[in-house]
C-alpha cells in the first residue's frame, strides 16, 4: 500500500507539471476545456498529447515509489522472466498490427471519412514514441502493480484478473457499452499477462490498438467520443478476441513467451 500512496503523490506532481507546461505553451484558456472534455478532447492534437502523457507518467510514478519503498524490484512488475524484454515486445507487435490494419481498412471502406485529415509528420512521430509508453504504463499499473498486488492478497488469480479489469474499466469515462468493452479488454490483457508471465504481449497489443486509433482519428476516418454505439462495440470486441487468440496461439507455438530477458533487459 505504501507504494500506491507514494506513487499517487509522484503522479500528482508530474501531472501538475504537465498541465503547467502545456498551459504556458498553449494558454490555460485552451487547456482548461480539454481537462474536462472526456474522450472528445482527443480530437484535438493538444488534447491527445496531454492524455497520452498523463498516462505515461504511471511508469516513473511506480518506479520512484518502488525505489523508495524497496519492497521488491521494479523489474518484477513486468515479468517473471527477469524484467522487461524489448525483443519479445517487438515480436508481439506484428500480429496485432497486421490484424488492426486489415480491420481499419475494411472499416474505412465501409464507413468512409468522418472528418478532415489533420495528420502531420510531427504528430505521427510524437505518437510513435508517446503512445507505446502510455500503453506500457497502463500495463505496469493495472496488469503489473494492481493485478499482482491483488493476486497476493486473494491467492486466487481469477479474482485479481476480474478486479483489475473492473478498475481498468472505471478509469475510462465511456458510455455503458464502452465501459463494458473496456472491462472485456482488461480481462483479455490480464489473461495475456497471466498466461505469458509478462506484460510485453499485452503491452504490444495495447500499443497497436491505441496507435492505430490515433492515426485513424487524425486521418479523419473516425472520431473520438465517450459514446460507443452497438455496432462499434460488437466489432471491436470480435477483433479484440481474434487478435488475443492469434497472439497467444502463435506466440506459444513459436516459443516467444519462453524467452529469457537476457541482454534485452532495459527496465
Amino acid at each position: 500500500m505504501l507504494v500506491l500512496v507514494i506513487g499517487a503523490i509522484v503522479f500528482l506532481i508530474l501531472q501538475t507539471l504537465i498541465i503547467a507546461i502545456f498551459g504556458i505553451i498553449y494558454g490555460f484558456d485552451v487547456i482548461s476545456p480539454l481537462m474536462s472534455g472526456g474522450y472528445d478532447s482527443l480530437n484535438s492534437e493538444v488534447g491527445r498529447y496531454i492524455g497520452y502523457l498523463s498516462i505515461a507518467i504511471f511508469i516513473p510514478s511506480i518506479y520512484i515509489a518502488s525505489r523508495i519503498v524497496r519492497d521488491r524490484p521494479f523489474s518484477s512488475y513486468s515479468s517473471s522472466r527477469g524484467g522487461w524484454n524489448w525483443k519479445l515486445y517487438f515480436k508481439c507487435l506484428t500480429i496485432p498490427l497486421a490484424i488492426s490494419i486489415i480491420y481499419q481498412i475494411i472499416s474505412a471502406l465501409i464507413i468512409g471519412r468522418q472528418g478532415p485529415n489533420t495528420l502531420t509528420l510531427t504528430f505521427f512521430l510524437v505518437c510513435l514514441i508517446i503512445i507505446p509508453l502510455q500503453c506500457i504504463a497502463e500495463e505496469y499499473l493495472l496488469r503489473g502493480f494492481v493485478m499482482q498486488t491483488l493476486g497476493s492478497w486473494f491467492k486466487i488469480p481469477v479474482l485479481a484478473l476480474i478486479a483489475q479489469a473492473a478498475i481498468f474499466a472505471l478509469m475510462h469515462p465511456y458510455s455503458i457499452l464502452g465501459v463494458i468493452g473496456v472491462f472485456i479488454d482488461g480481462l483479455v490483457l490480464g489473461f495475456l499477462a497471466w498466461k505469458t508471465n509478462g506484460l510485453e504481449p499485452g503491452s504490444a497489443f495495447h500499443s497497436v490498438n491505441n496507435f492505430t486509433i490515433a492515426m485513424v482519428v487524425a486521418l479523419g476516418f473516425d472520431v473520438s467520443t465517450s459514446t460507443i454505439d452497438l455496432t462499434n462495440f460488437v466489432s471491436t470486441i470480435v477483433v479484440t478476441l481474434i487478435t488475443a487468440f492469434a497472439l497467444y496461439y502463435i506466440g506459444n507455438r513459436q516459443g516467444w513467451f519462453n524467452d529469457k530477458t537476457g541482454e534485452s533487459k532495459l527496465i
